[in-house]
């Protein structure tokens, strides 16, 4: 169960897998995974895992072309979040048999299904459940929640929101959340010193980068959360519970399209003040999910990098 709420919460937060977003010489994104970083290009992704030893394992796999259709607006935005989570569960599996070496704790198949499963059920539970059942009880004890389609949406969505800060508030104070924090602080300073043609150099990097960036997947989820209220909204009220809270799993896959057009665009238009301005919620977010990391942090991080640059037109 510990492994299994590790992996979601790297997934669900210490993600930053959307390279596509960037500048072509600087497409690369990642995600901090158990005393490590995984790293993407575009050709190729690698994680660099710090063992017990103190050595650096590595593994690089090498990416399937985009399909056509993965490629036009709203598909393309739903093809990245199912490619980074089905690369974050390679990335996690191979990082937690590395660093734990030593304790002989592999992670069979078995394990890695009930992981998934485990991170689904929580996801839905806390993000869409829970929200959705509150408001509805809400909705007894105040009518208007109840009648008025667009304050019981309103009134959900940020019951969401509010769920979701406090969430990432609370598994901050985990040790093991603090440690992948700094590697996700790590992984976040190593893409701004190679966006910025920058020395890649953990001295350099420590001293002179940001541990928070726009195309965080903590932004991105910020993005979704509002989102959500708009494209929710759509629902008809009438239908009961049941019928919502179908209808909002229906509907995911385009909140996430819609979202990750949004989060395109104000990626490629940092220097317009209103897209700057949508950037500011997902970064003080970060605030909560990145630490400072340090040198030795950093120096896998540039491993990953170098690693999964290889071979690769960028």
């Amino acid at each position: 169960m510990k492994y299994a709420l590790k992996f979601f919460n790297q997934i669900l937060l210490c993600s930053e897998a959307f390279p596509a977003l960037a500048a072509r010489k600087s497409s690369v994104g990642g995600q901090a995974v158990i005393e490590g970083v995984m790293m993407k290009a575009s050709r190729s992704w690698a994680v660099a895992v710090r063992g017990k030893a103190g050595d650096i394992h590595i593994l690089k796999r090498y990416l399937k072309p985009t399909p056509y259709i993965f490629k036009l607006p709203l598909l393309r935005g739903v093809f990245v979040l199912i490619q980074s989570i089905a690369l974050g569960i390679k990335a996690i599996d191979f990082s937690a048999s590395k660093a734990y070496e030593e304790e002989e704790q592999k992670i069979s198949p078995v394990l890695s299904f009930f992981t998934i499963l485990v991170a689904i059920i929580l996801g839905i539970g806390l993000f869409i459940f829970l929200p959705l059942y509150i408001t509805r009880l809400v909705g007894l004890s105040i009518p208007m929640v109840k009648q008025n389609p667009l304050v019981f949406n309103l009134f959900d969505g940020t019951l969401r929101v509010i769920i979701f800060i406090f969430y990432v508030f609370i598994i901050g104070l985990w040790s093991d959340m603090k440690r992948i924090y700094e590697y996700h602080g790590a992984e976040h300073k190593v893409i701004h010193a190679y966006e910025k043609g920058g020395e890649l150099n953990p001295e350099s990097i420590h001293n002179n980068y940001s541990p928070q960036h726009p195309r965080c997947g903590t932004s991105f989820l910020m993005i979704v959360m509002v989102i959500s209220i708009l494209i929710f909204s759509l629902i008809p009220h009438e239908i009961g519970f049941t019928g919502k809270l179908l209808s909002r799993l229906v509907l995911i896959p385009l909140v996430a399209g819609v979202s990750y057009e949004i989060l395109k665009i104000s990626a490629k238009k940092q220097k317009n003040p209103f897209f700057r301005m949508l950037s500011i919620p997902g970064l003080a977010l970060q605030k909560l999910t990145t630490r400072q990391p340090d040198r030795e942090q950093i120096e896998v991080a540039i491993v990953s990098l170098r690693s999964a640059l290889e071979d690769s037109n960028v």
